[in-house]
């Protein structure tokens, strides 16, 4: 019981961090969220192109992948695992086939809630 205590306290932390750098990012520069959340999809591919996003995983668990820089580091991981097994084909093949679960689910749950709901301009 005490590991999987310290493992969600370890997931809240990193994510709680993650969440609250981009939250001062939007309050205190002139950066859009759009922009701040392109940076950490980027950041997310480049820190696991070169291999240091991996051990955050493993620390943190949840509190590193659910956050848009585990999107990307999802990515690099899709992209390094496909290149390793299909060669220079794996560059565009790896990162759809890597994500293509997340997407599903986010396109399905959309699907699902525009069901129920109408939509409306925001004034």
């Amino acid at each position: 019981m005490e590991g999987l205590f310290t493992a969600l306290i370890r997931a809240f932390v990193v994510g709680g961090l993650l969440c609250t750098f981009a939250q001062v990012l939007i309050d205190r520069t002139k950066l859009t969220p759009a922009r701040i959340l392109v940076g950490y999809v980027v950041a997310g591919v480049i820190l696991g192109g070169i291999g240091a996003y991996g051990p955050l995983v493993d620390y943190a668990g949840g509190g590193a992948t659910v956050p848009l820089t585990g999107f990307g580091y999802l990515i690099s991981e899709g992209v390094r695992e496909a290149v390793a097994k299909e060669g220079i084909l794996g560059v565009l093949k790896g990162p759809l086939t890597a994500a293509s679960g997340g997407i599903a689910a986010a396109m399905l749950a959309g699907l699902a809630v525009s069901l129920f709901f109408d939509s409306k301009v925001k004034d």
